[in-house]
């Protein structure tokens, strides 16, 4: 297993959050989808470790099922 870090790690995490939303107000659900896919790879890409990214994925996943 990788060094995934899954607890809380954003600072001022809500006002992250706010951006976020922010950034979504009158999108269309595309346009929203094609957001959140850009941000997702730019991340990605930051991390740039795959096992770590499929720990993500694998924890995203499981997450959901929830």
């Amino acid at each position: 297993m990788s060094d995934l870090i899954t607890t809380p790690n954003i600072v001022d995490a809500d006002d992250f959050y706010a951006e976020l939303l922010t950034a979504h107000e009158g999108l269309s659900d595309a346009e929203s989808n094609a957001l959140n896919a850009r941000l997702l790879l730019t991340l990605a890409n930051h991390i740039g470790d795959r096992a770590v990214l499929s720990d993500a994925l694998n924890v995203a996943i499981k997450a959901g099922r929830s």
